[in-house]
């Protein structure tokens, strides 16, 4: 009797599976999903993930709870993800710094970007601005570098954190523009940005969606964008480019990732989910508000470009002798 009774326990278990599977993914989010977002609140990546995740709970009547740990270029959040369970109700942020530089960019990494997670998606792409305090009496990009340069070591920048898309875009500023200034790490954005309007440090280069906001009120003063060319929503805002650092560009975009091993259909199911959050006007206008362009696609999509950029920024690394961090 039970030589026959383990084959049939064996056939009952492998038929099971692919129903529960499906009524998983069928049924979610049927309890609170955490999002873990590598930035402090009221950071770009944090206001941004928001947007999105606010939409999403309004059309699946389901919570969404968003978990800042900031920090190490992203590797505290990212290694808080992959420990997680892979079963769609932990997701993770991550940008172009966590998932294409840091790769490069650090020594020893405590994450494996292609092996410890799944992509789910893009969101978007959001562009960095040069920004200086309000009273600096630069009018241009081109006059703070003169400045800079008449006075080499003397002056300082900042941005939010080790490896975050506004240091390595400032890395590769003063490599290329050749200046003599020294990085100084923040915690995040609304720390970098309170240090600038208090005249602490020279300059910074942070996501358009939270300096914009401090231009607008006078707060601040935006030299230059990182883009490659006129963005349409700051047409008088000139680029790198126009402001005589040729061919500099440096495209900050940011997506959903979770951990190894979340079952596929879950994974398209988030996709699909999220894909609807970013196709609706509120989203888009949203973002838009804050300089950010929607993206949508499949988890392939997002898995292409994550690979495209780890080659784009390993070669960027080494050309511009950008110094490998511990």
């Amino acid at each position: 009797m039970t030589k026959f009774l383990l084959p049939a326990i064996t056939i009952l278990s492998l038929l099971a599976t692919p129903v529960y599977a499906a009524d998983t993914a069928a049924s979610w989010p049927n309890k609170p999903v955490t999002v873990v977002v590598n930035s402090a609140a009221g950071g770009s990546a944090d206001v941004l993930t928001r947007i999105v995740f606010n939409q999403m709970a309004k059309a699946l009547n389901a919570s969404f709870v968003i978990e800042n740990r900031p920090g190490a270029g992203g590797a505290i959040a990212m290694g808080l993800i992959k420990r997680q369970q892979p079963d769609g109700y932990t997701l993770g942020y991550a940008n172009v710094n966590t998932l294409s530089v840091n790769p490069s960019l650090f020594k020893h990494l405590s994450y494996d970007p292609d092996k410890d997670f799944e992509p789910v998606g893009q969101m978007f792409n959001l562009y960095n601005v040069l920004a200086v305090n309000a009273n600096d009496p630069a009018k241009t990009a081109e006059d703070l570098f003169e400045r800079i340069k008449k006075n080499p070591g003397k002056f300082s920048y900042g941005a939010s954190g080790i490896g975050t898309s506004g240091h390595i875009a400032g890395e590769l500023l003063r490599s290329m523009a050749k200046l003599d200034v020294q990085f100084v790490p923040y915690q995040g954005d609304p720390q970098t940005l309170q240090d600038l309007i208090g005249g602490r440090i020279e300059y910074s280069i942070n996501n358009s969606s939270v300096v914009m906001p401090l231009v607008d009120s006078g707060k601040l003063k935006a030299l230059a964008i990182t883009s490659l060319k006129p963005v349409p929503l700051y047409p008088n805002l000139p680029t790198f480019d126009a402001s005589g650092i040729k061919g500099y560009e440096s495209v900050s975009w940011g997506g959903i990732v979770v951990p190894k091993g979340t079952p596929r259909d879950i994974v398209d199911k988030i996709n699909t989910e999220m894909n609807k959050a970013l196709k609706t006007d509120a989203v888009r206008d949203a973002m838009a508000k804050l300089g950010a362009v929607t993206v949508t696609g499949s988890p392939e999509d997002f898995r292409k470009l994550i690979g495209s950029e780890q080659v784009k920024y390993h070669d960027l690394i080494e050309s511009a002798n950008i110094q490998k961090l511990e």
